[in-house]
């Protein structure tokens, strides 16, 4: 009974989890955004220490029930694992005791904790790297989304064809090739080690794991062998996917235990038992015969087979987008893609306030970019900063009303801020270039700049000085510019804009 509570209940918090990462309608997160704030390292670096503690405390009381529920990388992990038995029904029971790799263990989480403490800028990219939520979210953001967007506009076509408007079209947004490429090593990393061997990426590589492991060592309920029933037999050991059960010397190391509750059903003995330490009496646990191949069949998640095919269909989904990348005027001209401008300043989000401390907190998963309704936040490929969210105007800009981004940000990477707050914080400033200029290369009066600006802060004035007749150009007034982007996205100016935003490393109130 244990484990299928345990399995209904980690069932359940990853497919809400991943809900927050595919939800196209950005209503989701109103109800189920505590899901992504009491995920660990978030909770850790963010405001508050309640989470962390409280999750200190259960891995006291109950050992490392977070990795194997709350966890979605972990949860994941066990779904991969289970799919790697079924696969092998003569071998069913594949797994056996092996000794903590404390020599790579340790190490991987000294190095986390110490750049992960650091002042240097660059100290999230760890972070970024390693954390379990942040790769899980990576995953689903990188690989899952792009299907699951493409699958929703599948949809709203075939029900406007039935004149019905139950679903709408969205953007279908597809990663960078160093974006795909992290989602994709790390997916393949999980699913390998997963499949032959279930937990050795959560006890050998993971720092979350490592760090719960360390507390649920002294937790108040565990895995007790009673050695006066066990006959050695091995079933428990060899069901164990964190190879932490050692059937000869009669012992478990909590350390690595995630508290699954898989080795209980194997025991024909009775002899295993999760309880107090000083309690005696075995609690009976119902014998499964391991002779029958498709005892546990109906414990697994179908839906985790999406995640082998992922890379695949990501492939299929950009050949069909293909045919879309040119856009027409007219079905005339062709419009030219924009060039990046060369920005000396990454721009950040309102509400992460400055660059080094955003760089420290964020922990690069990517919710922020799936819940950005603008789609003007992309992961970053810089080394420094890897996988953590810049703001790029190509597809559009940062309306100043819209706060979704410091909502469902769970590592307080970005703070809550309101919409007065936000419209009045300058995160950059628009750059004027003159020699891109329509109306100064092709004669032609624009200020498109200037119409759309929702601070005021650009004015067209006169090209020529002391010429009122002449043609007009616009005049940034860069204490009044928020750096919302709205002029460098609107620019027709191709393929090099004539305005664009250089962000600011620390933001300020005007």
């Amino acid at each position: 009974m244990l484990r299928n509570i345990r399995i209904t209940l980690a069932v359940i918090f990853l497919t809400l989890t991943t809900l927050l990462f595919l939800d196209v309608t950005g209503t989701l997160h109103t109800w189920l955004g505590w899901l992504a704030k009491i995920q660990f390292m978030p909770a850790l670096l963010g405001v508050s220490a309640f989470t962390p503690l409280f999750l200190l405390l259960l891995t006291l009381l109950l050992g490392r029930v977070y990795c194997s529920v709350i966890c979605p990388l972990g949860v994941m992990q066990d779904i991969i694992a289970w799919l790697g038995r079924r696969g092998k029904k003569r071998n069913r029971f594949k797994y056996s005791y092996s000794k903590e790799k404390w020599w790579l263990r340790l190490p991987i989480f000294v190095l986390y904790v110490f750049v992960g403490m650091s002042a240097l800028a660059g100290a999230g990219t760890l972070l970024a790297l390693l954390d379990p939520y942040g790769a899980y979210g990576r995953i689903v953001s990188s690989l899952m989304a792009p299907v699951y967007q493409a699958g929703n506009n599948l949809l709203a076509y075939l029900a406007a064809r039935a004149d019905s408007y139950m679903f709408y079209s969205v953007e279908v947004w597809l990663p960078s090739l160093s974006t795909l490429l992290i989602a994709v090593v790390t997916l393949a990393t999980v699913v390998v080690l997963s499949w032959r061997n279930g937990r050795t990426y959560c006890n050998t590589i993971c720092p979350v794991g490592t760090l719960l492991g360390m507390f649920s060592r002294f937790s108040l309920f565990k895995i007790k062998i009673d050695t006066d029933k066990c006959t050695s037999c091995q079933l428990c050991a060899r069901s164990c996917k964190a190879a932490c059960i050692d059937i000869k010397q009669h012992k478990v190391d909590y350390s690595r235990c995630v508290t699954c509750m898989d080795c209980l059903g194997q025991c024909r003995e009775g002899a295993l038992s999760f309880s107090l330490p000083r309690r005696k009496k075995a609690v009976e646990a119902k014998v499964v015969e391991p002779a029958s191949p498709q005892a546990n069949d109906s414990d697994g998640v179908d839906t985790s087979r999406r995640a082998f095919f992922t890379a695949g269909a990501l492939l299929a989904t950009g050949t069909l987008l293909k045919a879309q990348e040119k856009k027409r005027d007219g079905g005339f001209a062709v419009i030219e893609d924009k060039v990046a401008p060369p920005r000396t300043t990454p721009i950040h989000p309102a509400g992460s306030h400055d660059l080094r401390r955003f760089a420290r907190h964020c922990t690069g998963c990517q919710l922020c970019v799936a819940a950005c309704p603008s789609r003007v936040l992309r992961p970053s490929s810089d080394l420094m900063t890897l996988m953590q969210p810049v703001m790029a105007y190509d597809h559009g800009y940062c309306r100043p009303e819209c706060t979704r981004c410091s909502e469902v940000c769970p590592a307080d990477a970005i703070s809550l801020i309101s919409a007065a707050d936000k419209s009045s914080t300058q995160i950059g400033h628009a750059v004027w270039v003159r020699k891109n200029c329509v109306p100064l290369t092709d004669g032609k009066a624009c200020g498109n700049c200037a119409r759309h600006c929702p601070a005021s802060a650009i004015t067209m004035i006169p090209s020529v000085e002391g010429d009122p007749g002449s043609i007009q150009i616009p005049a940034v007034d860069t204490e009044r510019c928020i750096g919302c982007g709205a002029c460098e996205y609107l620019c027709p100016s191709r393929p090099f804009t004539a305005i664009y935003v250089e962000g600011h490393e620390a933001h300020k109130l005007i």
